[in-house]
């Protein structure tokens, strides 16, 4: 806020990135920029992206991944993202990531435009046996497999290859790539770009940081149901908000339409990075370019199943002037299973997954119209 100033690092490393956020905006960001012309030409700026970017053909195989044919598909394709939960010192303790985050991205046969189907973190669902990682099996909460996965030093790939067969059996969904991304990434983009511009619809407090002596602090082992007295105030209004705002004002959930509004939050700040990313004081600025690809392919990990990175990338460039539709599942209530520790998947949800491995997406939501996340909703909950 105008006069505050910044958390220090050490506080603010303990803060989550955004739910499907710590993905898509990051991969959101290099469309956009691969998108302008002339950007996509240059060697320099390509080489300054695909060079950092980590990738493995070992996460899809014949059961999770579609036909591999060295190229994108002519038509639709479906992208599994996850974003990690990894913690400074989580090593040094013997605990593992998990993925908080697991989206689903349905592209359409034009790759211009993508519907984002969300996978709660806490579903309940059968982790399938990998005799290769001497894992049996486990029902447990969706989140946990990529932990499984990682574990004895097999690292993201095998945490991604465990999680990837865990949502392919939920789902029925084939993918035709895998997109990791953890907070620490997540986080250098949008210092690479200097903050965005953002709207605060209503007045909002967090409950991650409180002000103290006029500085922002992180609130240690708080996380209350009501602003405490000295809360950190999002008041209504437009501005421009620094990296850390932008994350914290993304993440409040504490609100009359609680998840509602936080995924509002989160597409709303999609949209002002990937216009930061193509606004002409980053464009006219190769350096600043340079340090936003840097960052962003440094936050990747990925397995686009053939496919040369770079033919991946800028099959998909069209993606970034199109909307990114998000999609309720569950019609956006929590699902309760096992005395409310956890939730299941409900009937409408099921034929939502069944629409998308089967291409019939948009037709399916031409019929429930209810299950998108739109404009209306916006203007309801601000209202």
């Amino acid at each position: 806020m105008p006069g505050q100033t910044a958390p220090k690092s050490k506080k603010a490393k303990k803060s989550k990135a955004p739910a499907w956020t710590k993905v898509l905006l990051t991969f959101g960001v290099v469309l956009a920029l691969l998108s302008v012309s002339g950007l996509v030409a240059s060697r320099y700026f390509l080489g300054q992206l695909t060079n950092n970017i980590q990738t493995t053909s070992s996460v899809l195989d014949d059961s999770t991944g579609s036909v591999e044919s060295g190229k994108l598909p002519d038509g639709a394709m479906n992208l599994l993202m996850l974003g990690l939960d990894t913690r400074q010192g989580w090593e040094e303790k013997g605990e593992q990531s998990r993925s908080d985050t697991m989206l689903i991205l349905h592209i359409n046969a034009a790759h211009d435009q993508a519907y984002m189907i969300s996978i709660p973190r806490d579903t309940m669902a059968h982790i399938p046996a990998d005799k290769s990682m001497n894992f049996g099996g486990a029902t447990e909460k969706i989140n946990s497999a990529y932990a499984y996965g990682s574990m004895n030093g097999r690292g993201w790939t095998g945490g991604a290859k465990l999680a990837t067969k865990a949502v392919k059996e939920l789902t029925g969904i084939s993918f035709d790539g895998v997109v990791v991304i953890d907070f620490d990434g997540f986080k250098g983009i949008l210092e690479a770009l200097g903050g965005v511009y953002m709207c605060v619809d209503k007045d909002s407090w967090s409950s991650h940081y409180i002000i103290v002596d006029g500085k922002v602090k992180y609130a240690e082992g708080a996380n209350p149901e009501n602003a405490p007295k000295n809360a950190l105030w999002f008041k209504k209004g437009c501005r421009n908000m620094a990296p850390w705002e932008a994350l914290e004002f993304s993440r409040i959930r504490h609100s009359t339409n609680g998840d509602y509004d936080r995924q509002r939050h989160q597409q709303q700040l999609l949209r002002a990075m990937a216009k930061k990313a193509t606004s002409g004081g980053i464009l006219t600025n190769p350096a600043k370019v340079a340090d936003v690809l840097a960052a962003a392919g440094s936050s990747l990990k990925m397995d686009t199943h053939g496919v040369k990175v770079t033919d991946f990338l800028f099959g998909l460039k069209s993606l970034a002037a199109a909307d990114l539709i998000p999609i309720k599942t569950n019609g956006g209530t929590f699902a309760s299973v096992n005395g409310g520790q956890a939730e299941g998947i409900n009937e409408a949800t099921q034929e939502l997954f069944a629409a998308t491995a089967a291409d019939k997406l948009p037709a399916y939501l031409g019929r429930h119209p209810e299950l998108l996340i739109s404009d209306g909703d916006a203007t309801k909950a601000a209202s």
